[in-house]
């Protein structure tokens, strides 16, 4: 994870990292929720459930350019197969792309797993 980000910010472009995710994430998660209790297409039920599940990862930051890729190629699918209106699908796509090309801010469990780590060497 080191390897694709060579910073975990913090601060405000942390706090905005955070945001992003929630946003991102939270209605993914709705949605998901609420179409395993309307769906009754597997096809549309399976694409929810990765949709929702690489949104809870989103959210608490783990694995974030798997699932933001997950999250963005699932909405994508969504999108294209629903007779609905897609927007809300386009934009939790372009949201998924954006956190898995951005990384996820130091307020995430991928920063304290795969972070910078401070090693003190005692005086003797």
């Amino acid at each position: 994870m080191q390897r694709l980000f060579s910073t975990f910010p913090e601060g405000w472009p942390g706090t905005g990292l955070l945001f992003l995710r929630a946003a991102a994430a939270i209605p993914a998660v709705q949605y998901g929720i609420a179409g395993l209790l309307t769906t009754s297409l597997l096809p549309h039920l399976v694409l929810q459930l990765m949709a929702a599940g690489a949104a809870a990862l989103l959210l608490i930051g783990f694995w974030t350019p798997v699932a933001g890729v997950s999250l963005a190629l699932a909405e994508v699918f969504l999108a294209f197969s629903h007779s609905q209106d897609p927007s809300i699908h386009i934009l939790l796509g372009a949201l998924g792309a954006a956190l898995a090309m951005l990384g996820p801010g130091a307020w995430s469990v991928d920063a304290r797993l795969f972070g910078r780590k401070r090693i003190h060497i005692p005086q003797r």
